[in-house]
């Protein structure tokens, strides 16, 4: 792995609960190879190529106009295209590789972009991405909480209502992406889960005790008005402990590695 600090860089722009998951992803990148050109599908505002790669992307596609604009503020793209994924402008085999981060659990029409993203994608060209899996609701501390003192109606109203408010319209095993995969046109190289249960329970708490950044980034547009070592150095000596690239059997997310066919 890389000698960056990815989460203390995440730490500096973001509420804590995405810096954590969002650093340990950076960390894993440092050593996959991503021939160019390379699709970034869900590129967002930028933010996480901007911190993860030391090259710029290719092209990155995204729905959203204003997350998109932001983007082409951080020059790190050589092409931005605003659009659905699933209807694609490129040329069939058009990209030697491709990455999705934490982006097509959100997407309701998996399939259709996943069937797309393999067309525009040459012979053998790796695509690599990552997603909660089904422990990223199954190991939510509040539910947990409410089924020991016998509320189970309360804890599934309250799981499903985590799953809208993250917008999750998938969180599936490895087996079902598998599957995704195969009918899209790609092989399955590797996988791994990460993002133990007890960071997964930092991630859901860190919501709520998150909202004062949020207020923070309505009146100026940043998470942080002191993104600072001395304003953060509590936030990060706690979410640091959390903060393991190493694979764990029971974590929370997973991360794929796939090759178009």
């Amino acid at each position: 792995m890389t000698e960056k600090d990815f989460l203390f860089s995440h730490l500096r722009d973001l509420p804590y609960f995405r810096a954590l998951v969002r650093g340990v992803e950076s960390e894993y990148y440092q050593d996959l190879d991503l021939p160019s050109p390379t699709l970034d599908v869900g590129c967002g505002d930028g933010h996480f190529a901007q911190l993860t790669f030391d090259r710029k992307l290719d092209v990155g596609l995204d729905p959203w106009h204003g997350p998109i604009h932001e983007a082409g503020t951080r020059n790190v793209y050589d092409l931005l295209i605003e659009g659905d994924a699933a209807q694609s402008p490129f040329p069939d085999g058009h990209f030697a590789s491709g990455l999705s981060n934490s982006v097509l659990e959100h997407i309701p029409h998996i399939d259709a972009v996943l069937t797309e993203t393999g067309r525009t994608l040459r012979a053998g060209a790796p695509f690599v991405f990552c997603v909660p899996n089904e422990r990223y609701l199954s190991e939510l501390d509040i539910p947990r909480r409410l089924r020991q003192i016998g509320l189970k109606k309360m804890a599934d109203l309250y799981t499903e209502w985590f799953r809208f408010i993250s917008r999750v319209e998938h969180a599936d095993g490895p087996e079902i992406w598998e599957k995704r995969l195969n009918e899209a046109g790609f092989e399955l190289v590797r996988w791994w889960h990460y993002f133990s249960p007890a960071a997964m329970r930092v991630l859901e708490w860190g919501h709520y005790f998150g909202l004062p950044s949020l207020i923070v980034h309505v009146i100026t547009r940043k998470w942080l008005l002191a993104p600072t070592r001395w304003n953060l150095k509590f936030t990060e000596k706690f979410v640091r402990k959390y903060a393991s690239a190493e694979p764990v059997d029971d974590g929370t997310f997973s991360f794929y590695i796939a090759r178009k066919r």
